[in-house]
This record gives structure tokens, sequence and C-alpha cells, in this order.
């Protein structure tokens, strides 16, 4: 019964120690307080060693000898920045819910997973799990407007309240970093395919740092759509042709303004030369040369570049 399963819930399930200190394993330990005190009805402590109840240790591998000594059969690297290993375990006497990865996000990814196994009535003290992606990038792509409006939207207004941004950060960015952390998105393209150079202006991108901020302790980078002829038309140069060393330098130039201001930036979306958007075909010029411009300006920073395939003209 429910009362039954809670109440073996509560014995394994009093506290939460987090081994080592960051935004994303903050996070990790908070959604774990929250979730397990929600659905089990305990008060969750957050302690600095496990206690003789239930406790989840949760960190990454090296960042205590707790963490090794609990899965002596896991090597570092065995789970990659964003897999991880959660497992029921004893340890000296005490009852304990390991979650380790090689990553802080892994970490983060094993919290909302042990949440799942929670929520689903699985056995608490019989838990082996482990999980790693097969896919790298995990991204949500927004059409959203910088005036509010959705492309092919069909539930109200944009998410994004650039009006208000950076002064007001609604709570709803929040939960949606949350909300899509806890299935493993890594990234969000914030801004419509069909894009508006006005994104990257000095004001716009004080506005995205703000959203960068509220998503990096969820693991999420954010990405830009870039309109390809940006130099010209938020830059003031004669031309965007991607083969111009002026153009060439005014992208190297923002995508270091842009690292700056959000040192986690994923990189651009382009959509070029298909349905009216500007690109290289405009000045002669392949899309390869455009492409390979662009990611030339985020190469240093670690980011990509998505270039969108179908192409009319």
């Amino acid at each position: 019964s429910d009362r039954t399963y809670l109440k073996q819930c509560s014995r394994s399930f009093s506290s939460v120690m987090i081994t080592g200190d960051s935004q994303v394993l903050r996070a990790a330990g908070e959604e774990l307080a929250d979730g397990l005190g929600h659905m089990t009805g305990n008060t969750i402590e957050m302690v600095a060693a496990p206690n003789r109840r239930g406790t989840v240790v949760a960190g990454t591998f090296g960042s205590s000898p707790l963490i090794d000594a609990l899965l002596p059969d896991i090597t570092a690297g065995t789970t990659g920045e964003e897999g991880f290993v959660i497992r029921s375990v004893r340890h000296r006497g005490r009852r304990i819910t390991v979650i380790a990865s090689d990553g802080e996000r892994g970490v983060l990814y094993g919290a909302f997973r042990l949440l799942r196994v929670v929520g689903s009535r699985s056995s608490p003290d019989d838990i082996s799990l482990f999980e790693k992606p097969a896919t790298v990038l995990r991204l949500l792509n927004h059409w959203d407007n910088l005036d509010g409006s959705v492309e092919r939207g069909y539930a109200g207004s944009s998410i994004w309240n650039w009006h208000l941004l950076p002064g007001y950060i609604s709570p709803r960015y929040k939960d949606y970093a949350r909300a899509n952390a806890s299935v493993g998105i890594n990234g969000t393209v914030i801004t419509n395919v069909n894009a508006n150079a006005l994104v990257l202006t000095p004001t716009y991108l004080r506005k995205v740092a703000a959203i960068a901020d509220v998503m990096r302790p969820y693991g999420i980078r954010v990405y830009l759509t870039a309109r390809f002829s940006a130099p010209s038309e938020a830059g003031g140069l004669p031309t965007s042709d991607p083969l111009d060393p002026q153009v060439v330098q005014w992208w190297r130039d923002k995508a270091a303004e842009i690292h700056d201001l959000v040192p986690d930036f994923g990189g651009f979306l382009v959509k070029a030369n298909s349905e009216g958007q500007p690109g290289p075909h405009n000045y002669g010029r392949t899309h390869a040369e455009g492409a390979n411009m662009l990611a030339d300006a985020v190469a240093p920073y670690g980011g990509v570049v998505m270039w969108r395939a179908f192409v009319y003209d």
C-alpha cells in the first residue's frame, strides 16, 4: 500500500549529503531535499556525513573518499560527464543511497532519476542503476520572437519577457530549467530561427545573460539564432560577405562579447538562404564557407554551429 511504501521510504531517505559545492551540485541537493520531503513526508536534512537513518550521498568521483568507498567497483571515467550510477548500499551500519558521476550534471540527472524511482513506487532499498546519454546535444529549439510572439505557437506568448529583462527574472524561468533538466535537456535555443539581428546587440545580450544565469545551475547552455546579415544590419558594415575580413572579425568580436557575458554560451543556430532568410548565397559564397566562418568564431569557446539543412534558394 502507499502507506507501507512511504513508511519504507521514510526509513531510507531522511537526509542528503552533497560532496562538493557548486551551483549544479547545490541544485541537485535542493531537488533531492524538496522532492524526497514532499513524497515521504519527512523533513529532509542537509548533512555533512551520513546519519543512522537513510542518507542520500551524491557527488562526483574523486570529490570525497566516501564516494569511492561506497562504489569500489566503479572507476572514474565510467559514467562520463552526464551519466550516473545510483545504488543502494549499507556502509558501517548505515543505509545509504549513492548517486555518483564523473560530472556535476550527471549528479543532477541522477538526482532527478532517483525521484522518479521513488515516484514509481520502486523499492528504495534495492536500487542499482547505470545510465549514460547516447546523444551529446539534447536541445529545445524555440521559435520565440523578441516581441513576445511565437511563430507557429499555440499556447500563448513567449515565456521570455524581453521587455522586463534583465531587471525582472520571472520564476517561470527556473521552473523551465528544472523541468528540462529533469529529463536530461542540456541546451536551449531561445530565439526564432527566422532570426532578428537585434538579439546580438549589447542591450539584448545582457538580457540573454540573465536567462543564462538561471539556466546554468541546471546544466543548460543557452544558444542563439544568428541572422546571417547581422554585420550589416546591426554592425554598420557595408556587407555581410563571410569571406570579407571585416565581417570575419565582426563575428569573432561578437562571439568574444557573448562569451564574456555568457561563459558557457553554446553557439549559433542558423537558417540561411531558405524561405527568404539571408545567407552566404547572397554574396556568391557556399554554405560551407558561411558555416565555417561562424564556426571559427565560436570554436575558441567550445561553441558549435547548427546549420539548418533545408535550402530552397
